[in-house]
C-alpha cells in the first residue's frame, strides 16, 4: 500500500534534494528522491506518492516528459505534480500547466518553506474535492 504522506522529488541536484528532504521530513512527510526522469517515473509508479515535485531539466528524461507520462497513466494521473524549476519563461510555464501540473514553481522565487506550504495547499485542496 502507498504511504499516505510520501512525497517524491525528481531532482538531479543533491544540495536541492537534501534541502527539500529535510524541510518535508520536518513537516512529517516521508520523502524519496529520484535523480533522473526515468528513475523518477519508476519510483512514482512503484510507490504512488501523495505528491510529486519535479524539476524540468533532468538527465535521461525531462520533467515535461515525466509529467506527460504520469498524466496519461490511469494509475498515476491523479497524483498532483508540482514542477519545481528555474525555467521561468512563459512558454515553459504554459506548457507545464497544459500538461497537467498542479502548479509551476520557479525555485529562485520561493523558499523551501513556501514550497512546502504550496504543497500542503495542493494536498488539502485535493482532499476536499
Amino acid at each position: 500500500m502507498a504511504d499516505e504522506k510520501l512525497v517524491v522529488l525528481v531532482e538531479d541536484d543533491d544540495f536541492i534534494s537534501e534541502m527539500y528532504a529535510t524541510k518535508f521530513q520536518v513537516e512529517g512527510y516521508a520523502f524519496e528522491v529520484a535523480h533522473n526522469g526515468e528513475e523518477g517515473l519508476r519510483l512514482i509508479k512503484e510507490k504512488k506518492p501523495v505528491l510529486v515535485l519535479c524539476d524540468i531539466i533532468l538527465p535521461k528524461m525531462d520533467g515535461f516528459e515525466v509529467l506527460e507520462t504520469l498524466k496519461k497513466d490511469p494509475e498515476t494521473k491523479m497524483i498532483p505534480v508540482l514542477l519545481l524549476t528555474n525555467l521561468g519563461q512563459k512558454k515553459n510555464i504554459k506548457q507545464g500547466l497544459k500538461l497537467g501540473a498542479a502548479d509551476y514553481i520557479i525555485k529562485a522565487h520561493y523558499t523551501p518553506k513556501e514550497v512546502v506550504e504550496k504543497a500542503k495547499a495542493i494536498l488539502n485542496a485535493q482532499n476536499n474535492v
